[in-house]
């Protein structure tokens, strides 16, 4: 899954300090339940760079390839991806700006390849309604059909078989053989 974290709008600086005023956000995300990559359970957090110049109405444009497996990410009601808004402060290193959690079922099974916009209002740290929105574009990846099973060959048993007349194989090979037991199988031998 291709995420890519456009802009945000209408941010307000709620941790005002002495030292500083101005807005520095970034933002972060993480996906629920984790990405899985070689086995590891940790959460992998991906971050935008800061933007330095668009105080209030930051953009990024930056892009991040979170692997997820999508049967499991798609198939779990309860999985998001999480997105926190921070702005970089001098003294305590960041603050939290707002946050949001973006549901699977926003995403919705978009044709591989193409690209769903959303965008969400933030929250406060407490999950009241925050200041600013956050815009952001989801792109699936095309799912590549697994060619390691054309290398090897499956036998298997079909359930239900029928010949070219429609007559099941199983009462084929019942009719073949009774013919080859009685060699007057179909005949009429009544003397009239």
């Amino acid at each position: 899954m291709e995420i890519t974290i456009l802009s945000a709008q209408g941010l307000k600086n709620t941790s005002f300090t002495l030292f500083s005023s101005r807005i520095r956000p970034f933002v972060t995300i993480t996906t629920y339940p984790p990405a899985t990559t070689s086995g590891d359970k940790h959460c992998h957090v991906y971050r935008t760079r800061v933007d330095d110049h668009g105080g209030v109405n930051p953009t990024w444009g930056d892009k991040f390839y979170v692997p997820t497996d999508c049967n499991a990410f798609f198939a779990n009601r309860y999985a998001c991806i999480y997105l926190q808004l921070y702005t970089k402060t001098l003294i305590s290193g960041q603050t939290l700006l707002g946050w949001c959690q973006i549901p699977v079922n926003d995403i919705g099974f978009p044709p591989g390849g193409s690209v769903r916009n959303l965008s969400y209002r933030l929250r406060a740290r407490d999950g009241s309604r925050g200041h600013g929105v956050v815009n952001l574009a989801i792109k699936l990846e095309p799912v590549v059909p697994d060619t390691s099973l054309d290398a090897c060959h499956v036998i298997g048993i079909p359930l239900i078989c029928q010949n070219r007349l429609g007559v099941n194989c199983e009462e084929e090979s019942r009719l073949r053989n009774e013919r080859e037991v009685s060699p007057t199988y179909g005949l009429n031998l009544t003397n009239r």
